[in-house]
């Protein structure tokens, strides 16, 4: 089915947030997560929301952001176009102050969603910086979301650490998303980006709850995020989802399942791969004059990497069924 846009992506999330359930967001940091998160949304009919972040998108292409996010976004186009869901893509978390990088993302056309974060910044300072890319976005009339953030979260992101954190408070939220007229909310309730463990956070739900019921007294239909979901239990999870979050970002937990599955596997072939004691490590000879060779069978890049997709689909396939976005998709 054709590759979906912004204005697919809010009936997408109005049909959560009404329905009371959420998207994992996902952040392919490879192009072999891509694959397994298709597959497993697909396996589960779950409309499925992939973000990349500008980091990623510099390492995608060499160095350079905006040749990397071209190739992604074409990726995760091609991939969609195939796909028996939907599939978007969100630029997660460009900071607000990379003019050059914020305005090619717009001028492209290509991201269903794009996530500006000034949360760093005073309040004044964060509603004029988003306010601004809302206006970008619009003025050039592009079929994309707007997602901002409010609060700050503990955590590594981009790069960035950031050691404090506070809770989101409602009322500043409805004044928020009235001056800046975002799509979408990120709110901190305690949750963190990196490797966390649930148990350890202090998680605020009811501020989420709090949040959304001010933004709907005051009549705002705006779909809540949370950032920083990995390492939540289940009952966590359920817990936010209750509250009328509609989107759940997860990164961190792709990129172990990326590394374990890798790991596990070259473990199980070392034999395959390294040469056994005795024989010289003869590697531009690929070791002609040796009795022992490498297997091609295992050492080839496909096979650790439908390993890593194989696995990645099962992860998004869970994760879909946990959130309640399985067997919710609007195109099946």
């Amino acid at each position: 089915m054709p590759y979906s846009r912004g204005s697919e992506l809010s009936m997408v999330y109005d049909r959560a947030r009404t329905s009371g359930y959420g998207f994992v967001a996902s952040n392919i940091t490879e192009t072999n997560i891509l694959t397994g998160l298709v597959r497993g949304a697909e396996r589960v009919d779950s409309d499925l929301v992939v973000q990349v972040k500008r980091d990623t998108a510099a390492f995608a292409g060499n160095g350079d952001p905006v040749t990397g996010l071209d190739i992604l976004a074409t990726h995760v186009e091609k991939l969609g176009e195939d796909a028996d869901v939907g599939v978007f893509l969100n630029v997660d978390h460009v900071p607000a102050d990379d003019r050059a990088f914020l305005e090619s993302c717009i001028a492209s056309g290509g991201p269903s969603s794009l996530m500006v974060d000034a949360s760093h910044e005073p309040f004044e300072e964060n509603v004029s910086r988003t306010r601004d890319v809302v206006e970008m976005v619009r003025n050039r009339e592009q079929d994309m979301l707007v997602e901002a953030e409010l609060g700050m979260i503990k955590g590594l992101e981009g790069g960035v650490e950031t050691t404090e954190a506070y809770y989101t408070d409602p009322e500043q939220a409805v004044e928020f998303v009235d001056r800046t007229g975002v799509d979408l909310l990120a709110i901190s309730i305690g949750t963190e980006h990196g490797v966390s463990k649930g148990r350890d956070l202090e998680l605020r739900p009811d501020i989420a709850r709090d949040v959304g019921q001010a933004l709907a007294d005051h009549g705002l239909e705006t779909p809540l995020v949370v950032h920083g979901s990995s390492g939540l239990s289940d009952s966590q999870v359920g817990d936010l989802l209750s509250t009328g979050v509609c989107k759940l970002n997860k990164n961190t937990r792709y990129q172990y399942e990326f590394a374990r599955t890798a790991c596990e596997f070259y473990r199980e072939h070392e034999s395959s791969i390294l040469p056994p004691e005795g024989v010289d490590d003869d590697r531009q000879g690929f070791f002609g004059d040796a009795e022992w060779s490498p297997n091609k069978r295992e050492f080839t890049p496909h096979r650790v990497c439908r390993e890593v997709q194989d696995r990645i689909a099962d992860v998004m396939a869970e994760v879909a069924t946990l959130s309640g976005s399985a067997g919710e998709s609007l195109y099946v």
